[in-house]
């Protein structure tokens, strides 16, 4: 039997957003972090923090503690009370510049793996916005500008993202505990040999 397709509404008012960017490359990354942040209050977001790291290197870390930390692992977790993450998204931000060598190459790489194992292993939508650019010129092109700031897409594909997470829904219980049946003293094998036994002490 079809079932009719319930829509569940995201309100941004509701949502919790963080943005993890570094501090290297100043500059262009506090850019993305004021479009960024700007775009969520224009949707109506209230809850916006941000956490600040020394490099991009660094931002997968912090983001696996903070999802970690989303969840609430006080309550007796069973497959019908499969928990919610508290946050609605994280947006990671950060510009790395390609240099003589390929060290650049290998810490955008680092950062894209990690950040892709979080949001599949804690269920949390995670924005990859890291750049990986060739020079200043195209960090300019993509931070500075208004009309282009890699920041505000990011916000923008936040949202998107969290209205999809209310549409999906939680997985369902695939097996159910059996209750146990109290034993009737005839139908219990144990009670009837002690029954035996005491007729012929």
């Amino acid at each position: 039997m079809l079932r009719a397709n319930r829509e569940k509404k995201f309100r941004a008012a509701d949502g919790r957003f963080v943005i993890v960017a570094s501090e290297y490359n100043g500059r262009y990354v506090d850019a993305m972090v004021r479009a960024a942040k700007a775009e969520l209050k224009r949707a109506g977001v209230k809850s916006v923090r941000i956490v600040r790291v020394p490099g991009a290197y660094e931002i997968p870390a912090v983001v696996a503690a903070l999802a970690r930390n989303a969840y609430d692992f006080s309550i007796l977790i069973t497959p019908a009370t499969i928990p919610k993450p508290s946050l609605s998204g994280f947006i990671c931000l950060g510009v790395i510049l390609r240099g003589e060598t390929v060290h650049a190459a290998h810490i955008g790489e680092a950062v894209s793996h990690a950040l892709m194992d979080i949001q599949v292993q804690y269920g949390v939508p995670v924005v990859h916005e890291v750049l990986l650019l060739e020079n200043e010129g195209q960090a300019r092109a993509r931070c500075l500008s208004k009309t282009h700031n890699r920041g505000t897409e990011a916000a923008r594909t936040a949202l998107a993202v969290a209205r999809v997470m209310t549409t999906v829904e939680r997985p369902k219980p695939k097996f159910q505990i059996p209750k146990l049946k109290a034993r009737s003293p005839k139908s219990d094998p144990l009670r009837q040999r002690d029954s035996a036994a005491r007729i012929r002490g």
